[in-house]
């Protein structure tokens, strides 16, 4: 593969500043940012399969050995973002992102053609009911509006695409079959309904996601799906977390003006009323939020969580466990990138008053982030656990400082 069009926000460049006030690891962020492509170099290795392996002649599709299926539609919106985001270090991230793109427009959710059918076999073919999962369309939407800006609409040749147009019809799709028409929260899929209608995870709310999806379709809706997420993650952290500002995998009851934290298995496992393997993404989600647009209620939220991880740990990144009751009670095992490395990225706001305001960081806020970033530094992708290593790398490019929203 070669590259084509030149990336408008190469990674390194750290072209587009974060809020005022955002911490950064110690040392050169040069050397940051090589440990980032050290990592991406991993994850392309042991993750993306092209040709054959991906279902067909010019296709690429990220691998999940971990998952139920090998290809999921988390993982392709992850390979999307990634790829878009490294553009300028990497002369084949433009044609991985289209090689992604082709594989996700040749499985469309058999319930709405502009949404991604979210699981595939090892033959490429659509399994486990050929209907969508809503975390996998808004990256793989997120992901479209990145190459936009990075590459723009048309890199020439038979095979280009229009990445805006391709956004604004998976952006109008989502709000269409994947957003409840009253709460205004994300729902599971295109396909929930019944008593998984009034169900949410929390790892969907994605503000960043959302101001962009705003600011590209001018659809004043995206407005009441921001404020109906970070309205009821603040409802649910008082009212069932008020100590942790953990949030659970799964929110219940959502249509009945009592949304709470599920009880006992409701979609995945006995424990989808806690801090688990979906929601440990929360705090990279609402930090990417935070460092991003300098909002005062993901900045607070984010901070909230690092202030009480840093705690609970003594400030040592590898005593974070995968699994957590609201009220903080461990039960998981530890060590798992999965959990740790979201931290980092609510780490940034620790400074006084977050990056809302200059000032110091809190007493022990640049150890903290340092340790995490080293712990990132010296956690490389595991081949048999695709997620771990997606949100690892994810956070890595935040914490570096090469993130940015379109």
């Amino acid at each position: 593969m070669t590259g084509r069009a030149e990336a408008c926000v190469p990674f390194g460049a750290h072209a587009i500043p974060y809020a005022p006030g955002t911490l950064r690891p110690s040392g050169d962020p040069v050397a940051a940012d090589r440990r980032v492509l050290e990592h991406y170099r991993l994850w392309k290795a042991s993750f993306l399969r092209s040709g054959d392996e991906a279902g067909g002649r010019g296709r690429v599709a990220v691998f999940t050995p971990d998952a139920a299926y090998p290809f999921v539609a988390e993982a392709q919106g992850y390979g999307l973002v990634i790829t878009a985001l490294m553009a300028g270090a990497d002369p084949d991230a433009h044609a991985l992102f289209d090689g992604i793109l082709r594989h996700v427009l040749a499985h469309p959710s058999v319930n709405h053609p502009d949404l991604h059918a979210a699981q595939q076999d090892a033959e490429g073919r659509d399994a486990g009911g050929r209907d969508s999962a809503t975390d996998g369309d808004l990256d793989i939407a997120y992901g479209l509006l990145l190459a936009d800006r990075q590459w723009g609409g048309d890199h020439g040749g038979q095979d280009a695409y229009d990445y805006k147009a391709l956004a604004l019809r998976r952006i109008d799709a989502v709000m269409e079959c994947e957003v409840h028409p009253t709460t205004r929260l994300t729902k599971l899929g295109d396909w929930s309904s019944g008593r998984f209608d009034e169900v949410s995870r929390t790892s969907d709310w994605m503000p960043d996601h959302v101001r962009a999806f705003r600011a590209a379709t001018g659809d004043r809706r995206w407005d009441e799906v921001l404020d109906a997420q970070l309205s009821l993650a603040g409802t649910l952290c008082a009212r069932h977390a008020p100590a942790t500002g953990l949030l659970p995998d799964f929110v219940v009851d959502t249509t009945s003006g009592a949304p709470g934290p599920a009880r006992g298995q409701v979609l995945e496992s006995p424990h989808d009323g806690d801090y688990h393997w979906n929601a440990c993404r929360v705090p990279w989600r609402l930090g990417a939020d935070a460092v991003t647009s300098d909002d005062v209620r993901t900045l607070a939220a984010a901070r909230g969580l690092s202030r009480w991880a840093r705690t609970a740990t003594g400030g040592d990144p590898g005593r974070i466990r995968s699994g957590y009751r609201l009220d903080g009670t461990a039960y998981g095992d530890p060590g798992s990138p999965a959990f740790f490395a979201p931290f980092a990225v609510a780490a940034l706001t620790e400074n006084e008053g977050g990056p809302a305001a200059e000032g110091a960081a809190d007493e022990g806020a640049q150890d903290w982030l340092d340790a995490l970033w080293a712990r990132m530094c010296a956690s490389p992708p595991d081949p048999a656990r695709a997620y771990a290593a997606g949100v690892q790398l994810q956070s890595m490019l935040v914490v570096s400082h090469n993130y940015w929203v379109p």
